[in-house]
């Protein structure tokens, strides 16, 4: 990534910005820090050369101010989940770069979650809790590129010991879900993992999370399961709650209250429950491809 700096800034020039950069370190919060303090001393646009942890830090380290920088991002993760969502050239540093040049945005919706006695963690793409999650984000990528799809199943399979099943509350918009549950994933973009049918319906900028729920931890239905929604055809099945929501919050009850249930946002562990989730409408402006 280093031997590209000098052709981002290079683009940046030509959009008409004075730019400099900022190497993150393996300091924790290097880049969201960083972020910060761009936005306070007045910087027009963010640029987040990275993959998506990247991106979560840096949106971590704006969103809750009151004004805001742009941001455009230079994918350079494993998955690029969210590059993906917003069209932009995953294989071309320069290609990824020159986007800015066609100065398109869109101003994306952000997930605030609040956990008890923490304080506002942000997220850009998903939240997901519960004994499936490392589905999601545990596969690599090298094993995507071979498999496909059947790297989750294979995933999946040597997961299915281990399955466990948490009571729990969730309450959203539409109303209240109680009982057990092996997962919920709160996505905000149709790509999670780079698979596009998971969350079909998704929309980047209507102020709605896409709630869906998992309920069996059976390993024969789970697999079941993973089969439909790594084609999209998971939507009808009784064992799924699927909705739109703005708000959830989401809590451990009965014989699961007291646990230590760790909540993933955007492929990282953010704390644990209870927490309550907000979608906070088109909070930042993006540069989008396409």
């Amino acid at each position: 990534m280093p031997k590209n700096v000098a052709t981002i800034l290079d683009v940046l020039e030509r959009a008409g910005y004075e730019a400099s950069a900022y190497r993150t370190t393996r300091k924790k919060k290097s880049a969201q820090n960083e972020a910060t303090r761009a936005a306070k001393e007045g910087f027009d646009l963010i640029v987040a050369a990275g993959g998506d942890g990247t991106i979560n830090e840096v949106v971590n380290g704006i969103a809750f101010l009151d004004k805001r920088p742009k941001m455009a991002i230079i994918p350079a993760g494993t998955t690029n989940d969210y590059a993906r969502a917003l069209n932009i050239p995953r294989d071309n540093i320069a290609a990824a770069a020159k986007v800015i040049l066609k100065n398109k945005t869109r101003k994306m919706d952000i997930g605030k979650a609040n956990f008890k006695g923490g304080d506002d963690q942000y997220f850009v793409n998903i939240a997901a809790c519960g004994s499936l999650t490392e589905l999601t984000y545990g596969v690599p990528s090298e094993v995507k590129s071979a498999l496909g799809y059947a790297a989750y199943l294979i995933k999946g399979a040597e997961m299915l010991p281990h399955l466990t099943e948490n009571e729990m509350r969730l309450t959203y918009d539409g109303g209240v879900y109680e009982g057990k549950l092996s997962m919920f994933l709160l996505g905000m973009t149709n790509t999670i993992g780079g698979f596009e049918q998971i969350m079909p319906d998704a929309q980047l900028s209507d102020g709605l999370f896409q709630l869906i729920v998992v309920k069996p931890s059976d390993p024969v239905k789970v697999l079941k399961l993973m089969a439909l929604a790594l084609n999209g055809n998971h939507m009808d099945d009784p064992d799924i709650i699927y909705t739109k929501t703005r708000t959830l919050k989401a809590e451990l009850i009965g014989k699961s209250k007291g646990k230590k249930l760790p909540v993933n946002l955007d492929g990282e562990i953010g704390d644990y429950c209870p927490v309550n989730f907000e979608n906070l409408k088109q909070r930042i402006e993006f540069y989008v491809g396409g």
